[in-house]
């Protein structure tokens, strides 16, 4: 039992949303995972229509009509060209990017990634933050505020 948890927990994650701060998380969280000789998780939550309305804008492509496509079909697109902007940028994290499982999940932000940890019971969560500060926080609150106080394991926030 303890070999197949020590398995488990040999496995950096990170949380991104396609934005610089995810970025600059990714980029923070491969080299820790490379670091430490473990695998890479890398998850997107897509957002729950039911809980926040609205659409990945999907580029549009010349001579195409504009089609309502699927959340998870836009997303998986967006995934791509970040992992493939990531490895532009940064040539030398080729080889753990490429390695790395990819998550999709559809659901509420926060639970969704901390439904993830307990499920993978990574050894540690990174996540991106824009840092909001002052009554636009207190108002809505930060997701990852919320992850770091739930998180039954250590968190790093990244920011750019």
């Amino acid at each position: 039992m303890a070999e197949s948890q020590d398995k488990m927990q040999q496995n950096v994650l990170v949380a991104i949303d396609f934005s610089p701060h995810a970025m600059a998380a990714l980029k923070y969280a491969a080299n820790m995972s490379k670091c430490l000789g473990t695998n890479l998780t890398i998850l997107h939550v897509v957002h729950d229509l039911a809980s926040s309305p609205g659409y990945y804008a999907p580029k549009k492509i010349k001579g195409e009509k504009k089609i309502l496509r699927r959340l998870e079909e836009i997303a998986e697109e967006m995934m791509d060209e970040f992992l493939v902007k990531l490895i532009k940028e940064n040539p030398e994290l080729k080889s753990m990017i490429k390695k790395a499982d990819v998550m999709l999940v559809s659901g509420l932000t926060v639970t969704k990634i901390l439904q993830v940890v307990e499920k993978l019971q990574p050894q540690l969560l990174v996540m991106g933050n824009k840092g909001r500060s002052g009554l636009k926080n207190i108002l809505m609150g930060s997701k990852a505020e919320q992850v770091i106080k739930l998180c039954p394991i250590p968190v790093t926030i990244v920011k750019e």
